[in-house]
């Protein structure tokens, strides 16, 4: 009997371009670079760049050998996934040993087939890739001076938000020439952007009135990203003022100034909700597309932003509220017994208690401390307790929501 083993003679050397089995040449990269990718991380296995060898890779993990017919009519099979070596007479196969084969071979298949259509959607996506490269291209090089406005006025508020948030953590140590320096850079990039796209028609939003002519799609996107920027702009040099007023505030002041801020942020989020209105009203009610079609789809929208804009309504009024209201909500002023008892001493600031407020949970500490403190927790600073009611989410450190509001 005649037993034919795998070639273990193979060779074994490989190239300096193949890495963890994927051809990394420049040209491969170069044309297949999403596929290659796949390839490298391992999702896919690799695969020859000829489809019509896919089905020859299938069976790549089995490992099955069989003997040559002899003159006997003796077969020998071995089948080294994990089942005994057989010996069966007059050419008739193991029952187990081919269903065992089947299946690894069947689950093989359908693997393979599966990453193979993975790798053809790859390799479709790469041929759409350069050519969409092309159309981004020349669609920056049409809008240039917007994108370039775009990223300086975004690039321009977020450092604004970090100047405010430092300006405001630093309390009465902050300078008056600062503050006001830096107001007067907010307010000068504010005028610079207007007065740059004076022919955009950017003014008429920010009254609520729609445009005077339909803007296309990119430059209603335009407007709406400038003037929301803008308008985050402004609210910020108005934060700077609140400020500049209360730099030598102390205790209730402060608390005073981070409602303030909250209100001014609420009011600038229940404002931003509205300001892309009138440019989507231009935009949607185009007698261009039928009478009955405008007007549905415009009707649909504002019902939309109706849905929206009373949540932002309800919010600013909860801010107002809070702002009117001056008890404390989180605890009561303590009385020189239960400050006695609690020994006198401020856990938050380690010095004798100044106007001590006693929480829920029993804590007492200055109003000062812990007001500062609830500006960004909703706990106590011991105990952890659920002590301030989740109303509101506090604007008092002085930030401003970077988010877009494009609809």
């Amino acid at each position: 009997m005649e037993t034919l083993t795998p070639n273990s003679s193979s060779p074994t050397t490989t190239s300096n371009s193949r890495i963890f089995g994927v051809n990394l040449t420049p040209l491969r990269v170069f044309r297949y670079p999403l596929s290659t990718f796949l390839e490298y991380s391992g999702l896919l296995r690799v695969r020859p760049d000829n489809p019509e060898t896919a089905d020859s890779l299938l069976l790549d993990n089995s490992d099955v050998s069989v003997g040559n017919s002899s003159s006997n009519g003796e077969v020998s099979i071995r089948i080294n996934d994990g089942v005994r070596s057989e010996d069966v007479d007059d050419g008739s196969v193991m029952e187990r040993g081919s269903s065992v084969e089947g299946s690894t071979v069947g689950g093989d298949r359908d693997s393979s087939y599966q990453r193979y259509d993975i790798q053809q959607v790859a390799r479709w996506i790469e041929q759409f890739l350069p050519f969409t490269l092309l159309l981004l291209v020349v669609f920056i090089r049409q809008h240039l001076q917007g994108f370039f406005i775009i990223i300086w006025i975004t690039a321009f508020m977020f450092r604004s938000n970090d100047i405010l948030r430092k300006q405001t953590a630093l309390k009465g140590e902050r300078k008056i020439t600062i503050l006001l320096g830096y107001f007067l850079v907010f307010m000068l990039n504010v005028t610079g952007i207007y007065w740059w796209n004076r022919k955009d028609d950017l003014l008429y939003p920010l009254l609520m009135v729609p445009p005077k002519v339909i803007p296309p799609f990119w430059h209603a996107i335009f407007i709406i990203l400038v003037n929301d920027t803008m308008v985050r702009q402004a609210a910020m040099a108005l934060k700077l003022v609140l400020l500049m007023y209360y730099k030598n505030g102390r205790g209730h002041n402060f608390r005073r100034q981070g409602q303030l801020l909250t209100l001014v942020e609420y009011m600038l989020l229940l404002y931003r909700a509205l300001l892309p209105t009138p440019v989507w009203y231009r935009f949607f009610l185009n007698k261009d597309y039928g009478s009955l079609f405008s007007s549905l789809i415009t009707g649909l929208y504002l019902t939309f932003k109706l849905t929206s804009v009373v949540e932002k309504v309800g919010s600013f009024f909860t801010a107002l509220k809070a702002l009117s209201i001056k008890d404390i909500h989180y605890g009561s002023h303590a009385t020189p017994e239960q400050v006695n008892a609690a020994g006198d001493l401020c856990a938050i600031c380690q010095e004798k208690m100044n106007t001590p407020i006693l929480l829920r949970c029993k804590h007492i500490f200055c109003d000062d401390c812990v007001s500062e403190w609830f500006e960004r927790e909703r706990t106590c600073p011991l105990c952890r307790a659920l002590v301030r009611p989740a109303d509101l989410r506090s604007f008092g450190d002085g930030s401003t929501s970077l988010l877009f509001q494009l609809f």
